[in-house]
């Protein structure tokens, strides 16, 4: 695999103006940070769902695995309990994420599985052409809902802070530099790492302009404050025009679901015994 790009030739279809592009990159360049750190490019596995975000998996050159709509944290579960010495993250949409995989990201969260969830948040179902998703604003007019969206959003920060997850943070496509040092910090934190990226859908949904005017980087803050992490993240809450905060929200070590079932009563003997006698139960 070319270290040296890890961009693959495939033709890439995302809309001119796509915050995609911005995601590619940036993980890219957090990627190649994992690498100069010493770690094997084929140590590292992503995994996507379904949606424009999917298309990552053709055009980032490592080991990486499609799932099914909403799916993408219990296969990434089963890959790290399989293999813990590799790092595996998502790339799931909202509508992935927050909709049809909402059990499976809350989950995640609680049970502190050692994986990196990067939600491509354009607040649209892009890829089927407009539909509004748990965070779409009050009143957004799809496709869907041409009268109207008649539902709030949703905060999903709150919700992971309220599920366990131990790392919490936000950027934007706006902000490669920014994004690309989130991605980072995100993938070499021990647990599960959540980073909800504020994307630009420049076909259906492009607030672009609102993301410019109202966001901000967080400074003077402790990530190690629950509290004000939750302060800051009710800051916003994906409707208003309250200033929006793009940064660590919170950050916590704590023992991961990983180690935690290698040492469990239940399953005793080395990782390799545990597998093969779950398979054999299996049968």
């Amino acid at each position: 695999m070319p270290e040296k790009n890890l961009i693959t030739g495939a033709q890439n279809t995302w809309c001119p103006g796509c915050g995609n592009f911005t995601l590619q990159f940036a993980l890219r360049n957090a990627i190649k940070g994992l690498i100069a750190d010493g770690v094997p490019l084929e140590n590292i596995v992503l995994v996507t769902g379904i949606g424009c975000h999917a298309k990552m998996g053709d055009y980032l050159d490592i080991n990486s695995f499609y799932s099914i709509h909403g799916r993408t944290i219990p296969v990434a579960t089963g890959i790290k309990l399989a293999n813990p010495d590799l790092t595996v993250l998502c790339c799931a949409g909202d509508g992935d994420a927050y909709a049809e995989g909402l059990d499976h990201l809350i989950f995640g969260a609680k049970r502190n599985t050692d994986i990196t969830v990067i939600v491509h948040n354009n607040r649209v179902y892009g890829l089927t052409t407009g539909q509004y998703t748990p965070t779409s604003p009050l009143g957004f007019r799809g496709k869907s809902t041409p009268q109207g969206a008649p539902e709030e959003p949703f905060n999903p920060l709150i919700l992971m802070l309220a599920s366990g997850a131990g790392f919490v943070a936000r950027s934007t496509s706006r902000k490669m530099p920014h994004l690309s040092g989130i991605i980072g910090q995100a993938l070499r934190h021990k647990g599960f790492s959540y980073v909800d990226v504020l994307q630009i859908c420049a076909t259906y949904f492009n607030v672009s302009e609102l993301y410019d005017r109202q966001g901000y980087e967080l400074s003077d803050h402790d990530p190690s404050d629950f509290s004000a992490a939750c302060a800051k993240a009710e800051e916003w809450d994906y409707n208003s025009d309250a200033p929006i905060a793009f940064g660590l929200f919170y950050q916590e070590e704590k023992t991961s679901f990983e180690e935690r079932f290698s040492r469990h009563p239940a399953s005793p003997g080395s990782r390799n015994e545990q597998i093969r006698a779950f398979l054999e139960m299996k049968r």
